[in-house]
């Protein structure tokens, strides 16, 4: 017994010695820690600000059978990679910039490996902040309105600023850019806008006030170095008038005559004020105050003044008036006023015509520089005009009338008697355009009203406008349609676009620019508009016909317009049409058509419209006809039988090839070929009566079958809901309740169906349509990606490019009387582009080769036995 345990040993030894030999452990990463540079990155932290191309960590690991490892680095698809590894060292390099406000973490697979295992880790890289963003305001730029009365200290605003970054570089504080000039001060924390103590708003001497705010954070690290970000923003303050100005006259100061020939009721002069708060002004009331010594009058409304006896009573020469403008409250009470003297002198005499003056005599010329569009009531204040009648009373009594384009100026007063300041006030601040007008030319007339010499006199008043930037550049269209073949290179022009700005000078000059979902494959030149395609981009019809984007013209101080841009990407016919498989079988039953399809990929039509034909058939070419436009494939009408095609082809195997011609429409043509072959075999009816009849001759054409069962199926629950919905009705009428039954019935006896799959082909065409049980023989099951033609819902992938074996196949063995399979080919005019086929999956690749080989050597095998029999 000892013997043999010792004989025994060595092979124990050995087996042990193999099974330790066998092992194979698999290698591991060190885990050194978050402080340690190197390891598995093990809560590994990353500035946001760490340049591209650094080196910042090592991978590293060991096998425990000492194994040179391998490193890998990997990312979630779809996800930003933002590292790459060197698969000996280990190394993680940077290679693309990263932005904590945007991703403020990374997962990564990082993986090691001896060659045999692999094992793979997900870990989580921190990205830290780095003080990179500038504080973003929130309600600013903004415009205000503050009452003029508002009180010193009182807060009219709070500013509001955010920064994205964390701790102090994520902290905001607020200041004014000219803190010491301003009526205003701000809360450095808060935001808080106030009115500086002691300081008080006043709408007539400004009416808008511009405060430029500054947020600024409070530092942090940026590259190494302290840094703060800082941005501005303005503020526009409009203050809003208040009821504290008392009203004034307008053209003072104010001469009026009396003449002898003057009669009571006669105009003398008329005066005109205006409430102070031209913000928001009052109505006004005339009277007088004292000097009228009840020889005069004045209208209440219009300031007109009036002879109220004949000249023959009037006592003086000379009369001195004050009259006083009030101004009328909304609940009809006095408030404020304002007092001028209107100095009438009485006349007799008419023998000087009015003159105008200026400041340095007689003058018949007056000219002024302004700014257009001024505000509507604003006095042309750089005219100092002055009018003049020498005579006295009526004679010096005249009418200003001021002629010109539009109704753009009023000369006020309109009636002036002897003389007065005349002013000119804006009336349609609109029409005062520098892009219509460069200069303006008026005549400023004063004639004689109640004289026979009616004499007059002609002032000239030219005003030369200068521009301002009040216009946004216009397109010529609200939108543009453009049209581009597809395939078009890149920077083919599109369309061109074109946007004036009448403006002068930086604001008449037009930029461009492009933004929206659909700009991405184009460019605009700035300056003229011209919008072509990328460089790279490649339009393709069958991707996407149309894009829409918006195009923007914007002068030199950011006024800008929009227009709309549609772009069309036009079909060429640039696919041929593609069979599912070069090579197609079917089974065709006497009286029943096959069907088979090609698809082509053109978005349009005629491109995409396909027509068919059998370019050549054996053993005859007169059997077939197939439908141009459908592709179904039937026998001639006048074949009803296997036995007239017998008598045709004198052969009992009724097996057919037949080339078919996919052509499409388009210009130029694209054709494709493939080689169908067609078994016929009769229809044999089946254990099953007219149903089975039915299944069996539409076992190719799944979704009839299941149309059938479907149909059957909705009108058994059709029927089974009018049943029950009745008898609930005559039970509820009858008011009984009737105990619930269970109908039980016994199911028909079904026979046995025994059906091949209609996705395999058979031996013999007969097969196909046999009831019989089937004898179980072995075969070899692979699967095949080319499904049968007759499915047209089947969808349709593209096999991929073929690839030139290493070596070609061996010829098929010649057998004297058969025939040999024509080879499908693809014609056309002009080389189609190529088209990117979807990736295919090695094992569909593997098993399309074992189909091949399978199908070419049963078929040596049959046409070696028919050879083998004839001889």
């Amino acid at each position: 017994m000892k013997n043999v345990e010792i004989s025994n040993l060595p092979l124990l030894f050995v087996f042990v010695q193999t099974c330790l030999a066998q092992a194979d452990f698999a290698p591991y990463f060190y885990d050194n820690g978050p402080s340690s540079n190197n390891g598995n990155l093990a809560l590994f932290s990353l500035s946001e600000d760490t340049p591209v191309g650094t080196q910042i960590y090592q991978l590293n690991g060991t096998d425990p059978e000492g194994q040179e490892v391998r490193y890998g680095l990997s990312f979630d698809p779809g996800s930003q990679e933002y590292f790459r590894v060197d698969p000996k060292s280990g190394n993680i390099t940077l290679v693309e910039t990263m932005d904590r406000e945007k991703q403020d973490s990374v997962d990564v697979n990082i993986s090691i490996t001896d060659g045999r295992s692999k094992v793979v880790e997900r870990v989580t890289i921190f990205v830290t902040d780095a003080n990179d963003e500038k504080p973003e305001f929130q309600n600013l730029p903004a415009i205000i309105d503050v009452l003029e009365t508002t009180e010193s200290g009182r807060s009219i605003y709070k500013v509001e600023a955010v920064d994205r970054d964390t701790g102090s570089g994520g902290s905001v504080t607020y200041h004014l850019q000219s803190p010491h000039s301003s009526l205003f001060a701000i809360d450095i924390n808060s935001g808080v806008l106030r009115i500086k103590s002691g300081q008080m708003l006043d709408y007539e001497k400004t009416k808008t006030h511009f405060v430029t705010v500054i947020a600024k954070d409070r530092g942090g690290n940026l590259n190494g170095k302290e840094q703060f970000m800082s941005s501005t923003a303005t503020l526009t303050v409009n203050v809003i008038d208040a009821q504290d100005t008392p009203p004034f006259f307008i053209g003072t100061p104010y001469f009026g005559y009396v003449y002898e020939i003057s009669v009571p009721g006669s105009e003398i002069f008329t005066v005109s004020a205006e409430d102070g708060d031209v913000g928001n002004p009052n109505p006004v009331s005339y009277s007088f105050e004292e000097g009228d010594e009840g020889v005069f009058g004045i209208n209440k409304t219009s300031g007109c003044i009036s002879l109220l006896v004949a000249p023959i009573h009037l006592k003086r020469e000379i009369f001195n008036i004050k009259v006083r403008a009030t101004e009328i409250s909304p609940e009809a009470k006095d408030l404020d006023y304002g007092v001028t003297t209107v100095v009438i002198r009485v006349v007799d005499l008419n023998n000087n015509p009015p003159t105008f003056y200026g400041e340095n005599g007689p003058q018949n010329m007056f000219e002024l520089t302004m700014y257009e569009h001024p505000p509507e009531g604003e006095i042309l204040r750089g005219l100092k005009i002055t009018v003049n009648d020498s005579d006295k009373g009526a004679n010096a009594k005249f009418n200003l009338r001021l002629i010109g384009p539009g109704r753009m100026l009023r000369a006020v007063p309109q009636t002036v008697l002897n003389e007065a300041q005349v002013t000119i006030l804006v009336e349609d601040s609109a029409a005062m355009d520098y892009e219509k007008h460069h200069f303006l030319t008026y005549k400023l007339l004063a004639v004689e009203i109640d004289t026979p010499e009616r004499f007059s006199a002609t002032a000239h008043i030219i005003i030369h406008l200068l521009d301002t930037n009040d216009n946004a550049p216009k397109f010529s269209s609200d939108y543009y349609i453009a049209r581009i073949p597809e395939n078009s290179p890149g920077g083919s022009n599109v369309v061109s676009v074109t946007a004036l700005d009448p403006d002068s000078g930086p604001w008449g000059e037009v930029k461009y620019s492009i933004y929206g979902s659909g700009a991405d494959m184009f460019l605009i030149q700035p300056t003229s508009g011209i919008i072509y395609t990328q460089p790279w981009a490649s339009l393709d019809a069958e991707v996407r016909s149309k894009y829409n984007f918006y195009v923007k013209a914007e002068d030199g101080e950011g006024k800008y317009s929009l227009a709309e841009v549609f772009v069309t990407v036009l079909d060429l016919n640039d696919h041929p049409p593609a069979f599912n498989d070069n090579f197609l079988e079917k089974t065709m039953v006497i009286g029943a058509p096959v069907k088979i399809e090609a698809v082509d990929d053109d978005a349009e039509i005629p491109n995409n419209v396909i027509e068919y034909a059998i370019m050549k058939a054996e053993p005859d070419n007169n059997i077939f006809d197939i439908d141009a436009d459908t592709g179904e494939i039937k026998l001639k009408s006048y074949i009803k039988s296997m036995a007239i095609i017998q008598n045709i082809t004198k052969k009992t195997d009724c097996s057919w090839s037949l080339v078919v011609q996919a052509r499409d429409r388009g210009q130029p043509s694209f054709s494709t070929t493939a080689v169908v072959k067609i078994d016929i075999t009769e229809a044999t009816q089946l254990k099953g009566g007219p149903l089975g009849s039915f299944i069996e001759l539409n076992r190719n054409n799944s979704l009839q079958i299941i149309g059938m069962l479907v149909g059957i199926i909705s009108l058994v629950v059709i029927v089974t809901v009018i049943i029950s919905t009745a008898t609930f009705l005559r039970n509820k009428k009858s008011n009984r309740i009737l105990p619930t039954r269970r109908v039980r019935r016994r199911p028909p006896k079904q026979p046995f169906w025994n059906f091949k799959s209609p996705f395999k082909s058979s031996e013999t065409p007969r097969e196909d349509f046999t009831v019989q049980e089937e004898q179980q023989e072995p075969e070899v099951t692979v699967k095949n990606a080319n499904y049968n033609n007759n499915f047209s819902t089947v969808v349709r992938h593209w096999p991929p490019p073929p690839c030139a074996p290493s070596l070609p196949p061996p010829p098929p063995t010649y057998v004297p009387g058969e025939r040999h399979w024509t080879v499908p080919t693809v014609s056309a005019v002009v080389v189609p582009k190529p088209r990117q086929r979807p990736t295919i999956d090695r094992r569909d690749t593997v098993n399309k080769a074992l189909v091949s080989e399978l199908k070419m050597r049963l078929e040596q095998k049959k046409m070696a036995s028919l050879y083998n029999t004839h001889v």
